[in-house]
């Protein structure tokens, strides 16, 4: 079985903000991923909070967890699920997350509860 773990963007920030879920998300580390797409919406999410944007990338670097380039596979795969995640309103970081998982055969670990309803074959937790 792949234990590879997915993390979306809400569960990366759950982790650095030490919020519900955090926990789920830190016994996850050794055989997580995050899309560099995922990165830079949770850097600025801190940016907009009022981090320095340098500081904001280092809680990122600290959790430590494998970064993934958005490749080529993915673009085709998140370019793909517009009309499946359409109703759910995903952004193109969603998508992201969900196309590197498709790509890994990865489970996602989210905060949204409406991901558990998409018709994809990828396998969705929620961390709260």
């Amino acid at each position: 079985m792949d234990r590879t773990v997915v993390l979306d963007a809400p569960a990366l920030m759950a982790l650095i903000r030490g919020e519900a879920g955090a926990e789920m998300v830190s016994e996850s580390l050794s055989w997580a991923v995050v899309s560099a797409v995922n990165q830079a919406e949770v850097q600025a999410r801190l940016v907009s909070a009022g981090l320095e944007k340098s500081l904001a990338w280092w809680h990122i670097a600290e959790v430590g967890c494998e970064s993934v380039p958005f490749d080529e596979e993915q673009a085709q795969i998140a370019g793909g699920l517009p009309a499946v995640t359409r109703p759910y309103g995903l952004s193109l970081g969603d998508r992201a997350c969900l196309a590197l998982a498709i790509q890994r055969g990865g489970t996602v670990y989210t905060t949204n509860r409406a991901w558990k309803s998409l018709p994809l074959d990828v396998r969705v937790e929620i961390i709260r």
